[in-house]
């Protein structure tokens, strides 16, 4: 037990890490500042998050996952190196064992892409794990049992549907559609109807102080504050949550049209498990308001959010870490 394992959830919008005997040990957004005279890193996670939409030209602030897949790798690559390195201190005598998940409906070329960036950020052995058989141990169901049960993880950049029976995925759909189309969407609202440009990060606020996927009976209200489009000056508007559930509208549409399809072929068996069941949800969209009871309207199957819905594929790829024997059949591994 002298090797560590640690377990990364390496998400487009959070990046949790997971140490074994210890639990969730760093959550930091999915942010790398980097300075653009010589591409050294200055800053990741809350600190470069402080500089995104606020760096002066000498400095790149960025985010290196795009869609819950790696998309700028050598970014990627620094950052592991930083959060592997906060974990196991600066001098480990013995490289530890990582194990980072990846959404099911990736692909070959973008699961070789995170093996080799977790392998160059300095772990002996890295292992591979589909996101929503993570989702759906850490949420507690029992995954290993034969019957069906149907997990909805939703993060920052993708969403991913996926019947689970017998220890693996038995059908699976994935859309690269999530919490920050989301944003998109109140951003474009906000431009269209107010004329007014707002960040990302004033965008993300919104959703989460007064976003709805269905009517509110009390009208949340808030004030928002950008830059006029037409005559570039600052400027405060006052928007309500039945805007924003109107802007948000056809992006949470396309997520459960996704959970539609996935129930479409789902084995006869399987569905009538899940009926009885339900849907599990997880990932910070998930906790967006009312997104359950829409989701339980839309499909017609009861949708619950589970506890700690944030934390659901990092415990779940920590226990998997910890029993990596009797989840062999379930992880890939490059050494």
């Amino acid at each position: 037990m002298l090797r560590k394992k640690i377990a990364i959830d390496l998400g487009t919008a959070n990046t949790l890490v997971w140490l074994t005997g210890e639990g969730v040990v760093a959550n930091e957004p999915t942010v790398v500042a980097i300075s653009a005279e010589d591409n050294k890193v200055v800053a990741v996670g809350e600190d470069a998050k402080r500089m995104l939409g606020r760096t002066p030209e000498t400095l790149i602030a960025s985010r290196p996952m795009r869609e819950g897949v790696i998309a700028d790798y050598q970014v990627t690559e620094a950052m592991l190196k930083y959060f592997i390195g906060k974990v196991i201190g600066r001098y480990q005598f013995f490289r530890p064992d990582v194990m980072i998940c990846v959404p099911a409906g990736c692909t070959q070329v973008e699961r070789r892409a995170a093996l080799d960036a977790t392998l160059a950020a300095g772990a002996a052995r890295a292992y591979l794990i589909d996101e929503p058989l993570a989702a759906a141990i850490g949420a507690g169901i029992p995954v290993s049992a034969p019957s069906g049960n149907m997990i909805l993880d939703i993060g920052g950049g993708a969403a991913e549907a996926a019947v689970i029976s017998l220890g693996g995925v038995v059908v699976h759909r994935s859309v690269r559609v999530a919490g920050t189309r989301l944003d998109e969407a109140i951003q474009n609202f906000m431009k269209k109807k107010h004329n007014l440009i707002i960040g990302d990060q004033t965008a993300e606020n919104i959703k989460i102080k007064i976003g709805s996927a269905m009517e509110l009976e009390k009208k949340k209200k808030m004030e928002v504050s950008g830059r006029d489009q037409v005559f570039g000056l600052p400027r405060t508007v006052e928007v309500t949550s039945d805007d924003i559930t109107e802007a948000i509208k056809p992006t949470v549409m396309q997520i459960i049209g996704t959970v539609k399809s996935v129930l479409e072929d789902t084995p006869p068996e399987l569905a009538a498990d899940i009926i009885d069941k339900g849907i599990v949800m997880s990932g910070g969209t998930s906790m967006l308001r009312n997104l359950d009871k829409l989701l339980t309207e839309e499909t017609g199957v009861p949708a619950h959010v589970a506890e700690d819905a944030i934390f659901c594929v990092v415990r779940g790829t920590g226990i998997v870490m910890e029993n990596i024997e009797l989840w062999k059949r379930s992880v890939t591994t490059k050494r």
